[in-house]
């Protein structure tokens, strides 16, 4: 007796004990769901050692979180009448009153930097003593503030469209935690909606903090849409093929413990839940019904062929079960390569996606069996699928194809990769925190919105170390940051930039009693009197200590990005980094270029380039399956062949539609191939039972393989295509990327195993008929007689 005929006779009598292990599992991992939580923070693509995280962890260090800044807007000029004039600004103030918020900034908290030649310092005044009374008081404020405050100019309103802002900065210490998304839902959501009913002004909200938790939510209701779709999608097909109620609830019923466990999985791990992570359910369904149908259908067959229901349960684990098995763990090596990445995020992916994709081909292998073993042996009601004309036309044309019209395959083949190598060309690479968002959302349009109107929301910062102490308000240093933001003021990606300057400049308005001509940069002989002001004052304290820190060594300088790709970052960083080499003197300054949006971005060009180590160590991996499963090299490469086909064709139409790599489209390739792997090893499988068969007649056995595996070949890629097609509903670019380009690819991949492989095999059948050639077999050949137990 072979291990697989001990397997399935363990399963067969021991089924009570087995389904209530599985039982137990179940329940314990149904447990773990409640550890479940969800992500509060970015995605960080980078290793935790690499230099642009050092970088960033180091300007955290000195100023601390920099995404703590929720910003809302109105452009609408009934503002500017009293009574919603005064509404905005007690809407501002009654947020700052509660704990999660640190202060707030609007029209109301204006404080204008005055001169007292008295006692020789700066002093400051309220804006306006008392609240407006009339719509003329609101004008008069409207005009002394876009008139003589350039300070708070693209800061608290755009002069040119007359659109006022309030910023909320919240306490960096709740940024990143769930006190944050509850603040929003909870406060910040429910003032606005009561703000706007009351006015009837449409408030516009962003921020990164507000963006990230409107986005994590929408990925939570995604989460049941997929698992909803998915079992509708593959059920109902699955349904079509084998018309059988029975056989579909059991599959379900297989795929719904193998959700279960999945997050179970995702909670016993203490793993959060991503963008990706949020796949891993109704990917384990899209997975685990081509197990199904692969065991169901040999189930099937047995029984039509001699109607022993005994011997065909048996057969279905003893049979199938190591090509399964094998179908399994090259599944589980695409997504495992992703484990040997530097990057938290793909390598928590890739560990739960293997375990579970390992797990749902136990739950098969044990829980279709025990089933039909208390059950009826199929009616001929349910055996009829398997003589389907339509099906049986369309393995036909596949078999004629291969046997008469192998030459057009092979110029087929060299024409798709020589139009594919053309389109690979064309790919171009982009990376963006917002660029994967619903675009259809409310908080993405307004985020498109502040991008028009104050030039983005994404923060990029450079950090200015003097290497002295007080290093900062040299009036040297403060010309040199001065060229460096006629710099950054010049790019249009860009908006304005906010730093120390324009306290300094302010300074210099204040000190010529706030003519606005004079907010510029004071001279060398200006200097000393208003820094003898500046000395003798504390109006400045509070605003310099988010622009300098306490030593006065390191200055920040802060503007923020519109949603622009890898390419032209790429290009402005450079310009950046010029201008500084040439404006700050290396021995005497330390400059660099960090924040948030500029991580992720290096985060994606860090993924594209371990995107061939990932591919190729996924192809080593199966190539070393095959290996161990054939004995024959020269089978690895016809195996591989089919497969690194499709890869190439999706990359090409990637390059010809426009569609980037980017940190969602990377994946498709280990994720395809790992799985299209799977329709390669159960045709071989079955071609090696069939050699042996037929007596190493290659013909013979690649025929009649075909007309075997065909059918299983072909409802197993309709499912999967079909399956990760509910991806493509998804209102996130990059998982309706991900949903289409792999199902694309599994289709290309289906055409390939069921005509270019067989073709290989006959075109090459010298080599591959003999015992020599093809070693003692790994997996295990049956004889029809031996199993009747």
């Amino acid at each position: 007796m072979n291990f697989w005929q001990f397997v399935a006779r363990f399963i067969l009598k021991q089924r009570i004990f087995i389904l209530l292990v599985l039982a137990v599992i179940t329940v314990f991992l149904s447990t773990k769901i409640e550890n479940i939580r969800f992500s509060h923070t970015e995605a960080n693509l980078l290793p935790q050692d690499h230099p642009e995280n050092i970088k960033y962890d180091h300007f955290l260090e000195i100023f601390g979180e920099e995404g703590n800044l929720l910003i809302i807007a109105i452009k609408d000029s009934t503002l500017f009448t009293v009574e919603n004039f005064n509404k905005w600004n007690h809407l501002t103030k009654d947020l700052e009153a509660f704990d999660q918020v640190d202060f707030t900034v609007s029209i109301g908290d204006i404080k204008e930097l005055k001169k007292d030649k008295k006692n020789q310092k700066f002093i400051v005044e309220p804006l306006y003593d008392k609240e407006p009374g009339s719509n003329e008081d609101v004008k008069k404020i409207k005009q002394e503030l876009f008139d003589n405050l350039p300070f708070f100019d693209n800061f608290l309103f755009n002069k040119k469209s007359g659109t006022i802002r309030s910023a909320i900065y919240l306490d960096k210490d709740i940024v990143n935690t769930k006190i944050r998304e509850r603040f929003v839902f909870d406060v910040l959501n429910p003032a606005i909606e009561k703000f706007e009913k009351d006015t009837g002004l449409d408030v516009r909200i962003s921020g990164m903090p507000y963006v990230r938790t409107m986005n994590a939510q929408n990925i939570i209701d995604e989460i049941g849409l997929f698992v909803g779709l998915a079992l509708l999608i593959t059920s109902l097909i699955f349904w079509l093929f084998f018309r059988s109620y029975r056989a579909t609830f059991i599959t379900m019923l297989v795929v719904s413990i193998g959700v279960i466990w999945s997050v179970g999985f995702i909670g016993w791990f203490d793993y959060e839940i991503s963008v990706l992570m949020a796949l891993i359910p109704p990917l384990i369904i899209v997975i685990g019904v081509p197990n199904a149908i692969f065991l169901i259908n040999k189930y099937q067959r047995e029984v039509k062929e001699h109607g022993n229901q005994a011997k065909s349960l048996q057969r279905i684990i003893s049979k199938v079960g190591n090509a399964t098995l094998m179908t399994n763990i090259t599944t589980a090596s695409g997504f495992a390569t992703f484990m040997f990445t530097n990057s938290q995020l793909l390598k928590e992916f890739g560990t739960i996606a293997s375990i579970n994709i390992m797990a749902i081909f136990v739950l098969s292998i044990l829980i279709i069996p025990i089933i039909y073993s208390f059950m009826r042996k199929p009616k001929d009601k349910h055996l009829e699928h398997l003589e389907r004309k339509w099906m049986d036309t369309i393995v036909t044309w596949m078999e004629n194809t291969v046997r008469y019209n192998r030459i057009a395959i092979y110029i087929s083949t060299v024409l798709i990769i020589i139009v594919s190598i053309i389109g690979v060309y064309k790919i171009r690479v982009s990376g963006s925190i917002i660029e994967d968002m619903p675009k259809s959302k409310q908080f993405y349009k307004d985020i498109v919105f502040f991008e028009n109107e104050f030039g983005g929301i994404m923060p990029l910062e450079v950090l200015i170390d003097t290497k002295r102490k007080k290093g900062v308000m040299n009036l040297s240093t403060l010309k040199r940051m001065n060229k460096l933001e006629e710099e950054i003021d010049e790019i249009p990606e860009l908006s304005k930039s906010i730093s120390i300057l324009n306290m300094v400049r302010y300074s210099k308005q204040a000190f010529y009693n706030g003519n606005p001509k004079y907010y510029q940069l004071p001279t060398e002989q200006e200097k000393n009197f208003i820094l003898a002001y500046t000395k003798n004052s504390d109006a400045n304290s509070d605003m310099l200590k988010d622009f300098v820190d306490s030593t006065g060594q390191y200055a920040r300088i802060t503007t923020f990005m519109k949603d622009i790709g890898t390419e032209k970052m790429a290009r402005i960083e450079d310009r950046l980094k010029d201008k500084i080499d040439k404006v700050f003197p290396k021995d005497k300054y330390n400059v660099i270029l960090t924040g948030k949006a500029l991580v992720f971005l290096k985060g994606t060009n860090y993924l594209v380039k371990n995107l061939a180590i990932s591919l190729s160590l996924a192809i080593l991996l199966i190539s070393l399956f095959m290996a161990w499963m054939f004995r024959s090299y020269k089978m690895i490469i016809i195996s591989l062949i089919p497969n690194i086909l499709p890869l190439l064709i999706t990359a090409g139409l990637m390059g010809y539609l426009g569609v980037p790599i980017k940190p969602s489209t990377i994946l498709v390739f280990s994720i395809a191939f790992g799985i299209s792997v799977d329709d390669t090893i159960h045709f071989l499988a079955k071609y090696r039972q069939e050699l042996i068969h037929h007596k190493w007649n290659v013909r013979k056995s690649v025929y009649a393989a075909l007309r075997e595996t065909g059918v299983s070949m072909f409802y197993t890629s309709i499912v999967l295509f079909f399956g990760f097609l509910v991806f493509t509903v998804s209102s996130f670019g990059g998982t309706k990327a991900l949903g289409g380009l792999v199902s694309v690819t599994l289709l290309f991949a289906m055409v390939s195993n069921l005509l270019l492989l067989p073709s290989l095999l006959l075109s090459l059948e010298s080599k591959f008929a003999n015992k020599r050639t093809i070693k003692e077999p790994t997996i295990t050949i049956l004889p029809e007689e031996d199993d009747e137990n």
